[in-house]
């Protein structure tokens, strides 16, 4: 009995001479932004030129009033801080921030 094949083992066979071998699938992915190389090496957006990033950790509870108070006021969560930040600098007796 060491050669015969079972009867699903002859089914599984037959079956697999019929059926093409599955292709490799791509999975869709949202390409990047386009970035250009800075004159370090550095990737960056052309947006983000001569910018630097200025960031903290806050609780979950102020970074979802900041969205709904951006998304209320139909702008982005960038210019509510940039006009925050101006009346802080005014406040302190620095002056608003310089828009480049």
């Amino acid at each position: 009995m060491p050669g015969q094949k079972n009867s699903l083992q002859a089914v599984l066979d037959r079956q697999a001479a019929h059926v093409p071998p599955p292709q490799p699938t791509q999975m869709h992915r949202r390409k990047p932004a386009p970035v250009d190389e800075g004159p370090s090496g550095n990737a960056t957006r052309p947006s983000r030129e001569g910018k630097r990033l200025i960031a903290g950790h806050f609780d979950p509870k102020v970074a979802k009033h900041l969205r709904i108070l951006a998304a209320e006021e139909d702008t982005s969560i960038q210019a509510l801080l940039e006009e925050a930040l101006d009346l802080l600098f005014v406040k302190k007796g620095r002056g608003p921030v310089v828009r480049g």
